[in-house]
């Protein structure tokens, strides 16, 4: 299903008025799903605020939450007593609640397999609702690559001194879609950003790659790692940050480069905050017409 497709609306109804999409006497809601965390500590500074800033633009929706990681559900349930619904049961929600007009909104980085799987539940879930839209993740337009470039540089600035490496961990995927992080390492060059690199913790470029690309530049001493993921979770505090041999800030301590980690996920960061907000009016414009 093409990124960003309005999944189904009804026809113009037999009197003839014109289907105005989203009606203001409907019930109407935005469904934010995320994979989610179970780290307590960087959730609500990242999913709470990239909900919070779609609300504000939308204060006449319900903004609601969904994971998709039912391990993450099934844990924050056990160990915190926390409620948070599936896709699945988000859904079976906002129809008991009557919602009309539902425009979802996946925090995925691109349209991989996650997003696939999520659009292929809303299709299955097109006769439910009168409108039911999928927005675009992340990086979906060059434009979004664009901010996201300016959001990642503007807040390492003061760390792009010449002598140190800025490396940026994605998660990386097995779809073609994991090509989003070459476009970005291309991007950042041409633009100018010569002293930052991005890698994928299960993909490529991989972080021998990645080691390999900045031993070859020949003039760092330093290196800050960063995650370049929604949340700072499990793969930024371990497989980025951990002090296990085989951790990114191992390897590269290990190659004699100092290290600082900073564990702050994309959500922390407003500029990205925006873009997502952003991608929520595309669909709802496009609703509109």
């Amino acid at each position: 299903m093409p990124v960003g497709l309005t999944i189904r609306e009804k026809q113009q109804e037999a009197s003839g008025r014109e289907n105005d999409t989203l009606e203001r006497n409907t019930k109407q809601a935005i469904l934010v799903v995320s994979f989610g965390t179970s780290y307590n500590g960087t959730r609500d500074k990242t999913i709470g605020e990239i909900e919070r800033t779609i609300a504000k633009s939308f204060s006449d929706f319900d903004v609601r939450r969904a994971f998709t990681s039912q391990i993450i559900i099934d844990k924050l349930r056990a160990r915190d007593g926390l409620e948070i619904d599936n896709v699945e049961q988000a859904l079976e929600r906002a129809c008991r609640d009557g919602i009309d007009s539902l425009i979802v909104q996946p925090t995925h980085m691109m349209a991989g397999y996650e997003y696939t799987d999520l659009a292929d539940v809303l299709e299955s879930y097109e006769k439910k609702f009168r409108v039911l839209a999928l927005a675009e993740p992340l990086l979906s337009r060059e434009d979004d690559f664009d901010k996201v470039i300016r959001a990642i540089t503007d807040e390492t600035a003061s760390c792009d001194d010449g002598e140190t490496a800025i490396c940026y961990m994605g998660h990386g995927t097995e779809a073609d879609s994991n090509k989003v992080y070459l476009k970005l390492q291309d991007m950042l060059r041409d633009r100018g950003y010569g002293n930052y690199y991005v890698g994928t913790v299960e993909a490529e470029p991989s972080l021998k790659d990645l080691m390999a690309s900045v031993k070859e530049k020949g003039c760092y001493k330093k290196i800050v790692l960063k995650p370049l993921m929604v949340v700072a979770g499990d793969h930024a505090n371990n497989d980025m940050a951990g002090d296990e041999a085989d951790s990114w800030k191992s390897r590269f301590e290990a190659a004699g480069y100092e290290v600082r980690c900073i564990l702050k996920g994309l959500g922390e960061n407003s500029e990205i905050r925006e873009i997502y907000a952003a991608h929520v009016k595309r669909a709802y414009d496009s609703l509109e017409k």
